[in-house]
């Protein structure tokens, strides 16, 4: 009976999400045009850099950061960039309270509204944004995998950056019920994670003495990892720990959302009426 209520719930708000159409499309041409903004940048950069820069020392060729962007637009949907709409609005005008006599675990009823979230824009927005990309002229185009195998390993880690999201999603939620002053303290730790994820700039492209933590620190997870495997600038060989890495994240985060809601709930104040 949970599980029949929780997939009510995700289906619920997929159907939701579907209902905005003309906001998927116009995210999509603001994504395509950003991209294509990216590919140029990067094509002056690539074109007249010294060969010694960092993106062509890290063995990333030009090919590759453009597919490299192109997928970066569909994987950034999946990243919580602020508080869900829904949630938010309950924890602010006290109906957090009506949550609480839902014959439910909380942290199990937001995280079946966080996935269908975060999975919803990926069918509007994202879908159109890859298939543009597809289109392209050759200098411009998202490109194939650069394996059958790295393909497999990339959806493999697609779905494992799809539950890390969502698990840092719901904790950003639960500390946003022990603020009573405004958002700003979730939005800035979320957009702490995308730009570790390597959602503005590859994470290839930083400095090499920052690497290893870049690649063992929670946010490559979200949008990185799965991106080298795709372009083959990771390995087959060195994918699963990456995707080992992205669980032992999605556990961490699970294990102190579940904490930190445990304590919330112990010493909540509903405000509002």
């Amino acid at each position: 009976m949970k599980l029949k209520a929780l997939f009510s719930i995700f289906r619920m708000k997929t159907a939701e999400g579907f209902q905005y159409r003309l906001a998927g499309i116009a995210g999509a041409t603001t994504s395509i045009f950003w991209v294509l903004v990216e590919i140029t940048v990067y094509r002056v950069f690539y074109t007249y850099a010294n060969n010694n820069t960092a993106g062509i020392l890290a063995g990333l060729t030009l090919n590759q950061l453009i597919s490299y962007s192109w997928l970066t637009q569909l994987m950034f949907l999946m990243q919580p960039m602020s508080i869900d709409s829904d949630i938010q609005s309950k924890i602010e005008s006290g109906n957090i309270a009506l949550e609480l006599c839902r014959p439910l675990d909380l942290y199990t009823h937001w995280f079946a509204k966080l996935t269908a979230s975060r999975l919803t824009p990926l069918f509007w927005r994202g879908s159109l944004v890859i298939l543009v990309g597809m289109l392209m002229p050759a200098s411009y185009r998202l490109g194939p995998p650069a394996s059958l195998i790295n393909l497999i390993l990339m959806l493999l880690s697609f779905f494992s950056a799809l539950f890390l999201c969502t698990t840092y999603g719901v904790l950003m939620c639960v500390v946003r019920m022990g603020i009573t002053w405004g958002n700003g303290p979730t939005y800035m730790l979320m957009l702490i994670g995308g730009v570790l994820s390597g959602a503005y700039l590859p994470l290839q492209l930083w400095p090499d003495s920052w690497q290893r933590f870049l690649l063992l620190q929670p946010f490559a997870g979200y949008l990185d990892i799965p991106l080298r495997l795709y372009v083959g600038s990771m390995s087959p060989q060195t994918a699963f720990a990456a995707i080992t890495l992205q669980w032992v994240w999605t556990l961490i985060f699970i294990l102190l959302g579940k904490f930190l809601l445990v304590r919330r709930l112990k010493t909540i104040v509903v405000q509002g009426g």
